[in-house]
């Protein structure tokens, strides 16, 4: 006697071959969106980290009056320019000065003290970031 054996699965035990079908098709499309969506946070660190070419730190600051001092310490690239936006705050949390300071030349290091002008007596120099031109 001669036996022959199937390979057809039960039906209903393993699912329908439609929601495999379903799941598989959602497997696509969920790599495909992964994959764009590294390639967007790509970009955009990119374009954050490798464009931006100047980048400073505040050293010290000396307030008065009607004004602060502030020890820069910038680094850039030769020949690059730019600026460094700086601004001050009073004891009350209010700003009471806020001014773009430039840099240019080829030197890769800049170390420069410069002067903010203040409505008040300022109390903070807070460094709010530098920009290539």
């Amino acid at each position: 006697m001669g036996t022959t054996s199937s390979t057809r699965v039960p039906e209903r035990r393993y699912g329908r071959s439609s929601d495999r079908d379903a799941d598989r098709t959602l497997k696509i499309v969920g790599a495909v969106l992964g994959a764009l969506l590294l390639l967007l946070v790509g970009y955009f660190a990119y374009h954050y980290v490798g464009q931006n070419k100047i980048s400073a730190q505040v050293i010290a600051f000396q307030a008065e009056d009607d004004a602060v001092s502030v020890h820069l310490e910038v680094h850039k690239d030769a020949g690059t320019s730019g600026y460094c936006t700086i601004r001050s705050q009073a004891a009350d949390g209010s700003e009471v000065g806020r001014a773009d300071f430039r840099f240019t030349g080829s030197a890769t290091r800049v170390d420069k003290v410069v002067t903010l002008r203040t409505t008040a007596r300022g109390t903070t120099a807070e460094l709010l970031g530098c920009h290539a031109d």
